[in-house]
């Protein structure tokens, strides 16, 4: 299984700062909270709830912070309303950018995100222009200290896709309805420590770019993903795995 550009990006986001960081839990609250209020506020009996918590303890966010957008949404009643969004377009050198969105205001959302496309050398494409790119799958990246065959069994086994043992980590695909499987089924068998734990959308093909071009794609990425209303962003760039 090669690597792919979500676990790169990762990577880059593991090294931000304490206020960076925040924002990336503020953005989880946010989905949690979405996922709470949809259906039932609890994880074992609200699948899309699971997938979120998940997510979010896979980026270390404080359990505390987990639970008060559960119990935010249990009393929100008509209160926050937010509306998914998804917007494909296209960055420097036609790399493939998915962006999807929570938002309160469809017309603001829309005027930032088409903004900071044009800002950045991209420009916005139409629905379908680029989501045939990507699947949605489940990734799972634990520390290479478990045994390589007895994880790989345990996986495939719970219905994983594969596995690749990228030295100092295991990443394992699976798909996504297999997600919660796997996992549980790896937790079972006694690992402790998830690095990465989400189902996600993975690039079926990858675009390589030298380093200027490369570098543009991510100020464009990162730029997007300072957006409020903005919850993920997915592109089909080729990543070095050190990156």
């Amino acid at each position: 299984m090669s690597g792919h550009s979500k676990w790169a990006t990762i990577h880059r986001k593991k090294g931000l700062i304490d206020a960076a960081r925040g924002k990336v839990f503020q953005k989880l609250a946010k989905e949690i909270y979405v996922a709470a209020k949809s259906g039932a506020p609890d994880p074992d009996s609200n699948a899309a709830l699971r997938l979120v918590v998940e997510k979010a303890k896979a980026a270390n966010m404080p359990k505390d912070n987990i639970w008060k957008a559960i119990d935010k949404a249990k009393g929100a009643g008509n209160g926050e309303n937010y509306e998914s969004i998804r917007y494909e377009g296209y960055g420097p050198a036609g790399v493939a950018i998915m962006v999807d969105c929570l938002t309160d205001n469809r017309n603001r959302t829309a005027s930032m995100v088409r903004s900071t496309f044009s800002k950045r050398g991209g420009n916005l494409g139409t629905d379908g222009s680029v989501s045939y790119i990507f699947e949605r799958k489940g990734i799972i990246v634990i520390p290479s200290d478990y045994n390589e065959d007895e994880v790989m069994l345990t996986a495939l086994d719970a219905g994983a896709l594969d596995m690749e043992n990228n030295g100092d980590t295991y990443l394992i695909t699976t798909p996504s309805d297999k997600f919660i499987a796997v996992k549980d089924a790896l937790a079972d068998m006694g690992v402790m420590e998830f690095l990465t734990s989400e189902v996600t959308f993975v690039p079926n093909n990858e675009v390589t770019l030298d380093d200027e071009t490369k570098e543009k794609v991510y100020n464009l990425i990162e730029a997007l993903e300072d957006i409020d209303d903005v919850q993920d962003v997915h592109h089909n760039m080729k990543e070095d795995s050190d990156v």
